[in-house]
């Protein structure tokens, strides 16, 4: 299934979408009562994919960051990759941080000199969890998404702490959708910027795979409906300057595009 969050008429829904591909005007939206953590029930109430406005798939109480999950991001910006073994590199993005399809990634000019891309496989947690062991992370996951763990990356370097680097307002990109029926282990993932490739990886060049990620995040803190997990992005990443178009796409799930604007 891939699950959308939606708005129709000034409100805000979740729906199924169905059709085939991707394109606007081959699919349609079913919306489905209530929120989708929990049996779905779909409506008779559809609506053309081209007359809705997409969201971000959900409105996380947190995102959940991994760095230097891919060894070849890490050594390009001079960093050694941990081993599986080792501690993972785990940091917070705030829920303000998250837009969704088509919205707008606001460079903070005059604060930040160097806001870079980073495409990655998004996991969306269904239902509370805390200490989850490896082998039960399908039961607690609701599906994948993209995500663009937008970054100020002259920030990052020189303040060490990664939170304002990486917490801006909209710094987040989530979407279109949720896929609910996709193996993680081994998918394409890009990143286009005005229609030039910069990133071109594949999951299986994680250093942690997903369900490993779960279980890890999951002894420290409870993961609650909706939260999200970002997996870690391959090498590639580059800057990004106002007026741009950033496009993520992940094999089995589609594409999520921003364009890049000054804040106000």
């Amino acid at each position: 299934m891939r699950i959308a969050r939606f708005s129709v008429d000034d409100e805000v829904k979740f729906g199924l979408v169905e059709g085939a591909g991707e394109q606007p005007d081959a699919l349609e939206v079913a919306e489905i009562l209530g929120h989708p953590f929990g049996p779905i029930q779909v409506t008779q109430r559809r609506w053309p994919l081209s007359r809705v406005r997409l969201l971000s798939p959900v409105l996380p109480s947190k995102v959940i960051g991994i760095g230097r999950n891919y060894a070849e991001h890490a050594a390009e910006l001079g960093n050694e990759a941990p081993g599986k073994t080792d501690p993972a590199v785990v940091f917070l993005k705030p829920s303000t941080s998250v837009i969704g399809p088509s919205d707008a990634i606001q460079y903070p000019l005059g604060v930040s000199f160097d806001v870079q891309h980073e495409a990655e496989l998004a996991v969306v947690i269904g239902r509370m969890c805390r200490q989850v062991p490896v082998a039960r992370v399908p039961e607690v996951v609701l599906g994948y998404t993209c995500g663009n763990d937008v970054t100020a990356r002259d920030l990052q370097r020189a303040e060490k702490q990664w939170g304002r680097a990486k917490g801006f307002d909209t710094f987040c990109p989530l979407g279109p959708w949720i896929e609910t029926e996709l193996d993680p282990s081994d998918l394409a993932i890009t990143c286009t910027v005005d229609n030039e490739l910069r990133q071109a990886g594949r999951t299986a060049q994680m250093t942690r795979p997903v369900a490993d990620l779960v279980s890890y995040v999951s002894e420290a803190m409870t993961l609650l409906p909706g939260d999200v997990i970002l997996t870690g992005t391959p090498s590639g990443v580059g800057p990004i300057v106002v007026g741009q178009q950033v496009s993520v796409g992940i094999e089995g799930i589609g594409n999520l595009t921003n364009r890049v604007v000054a804040r106000d």
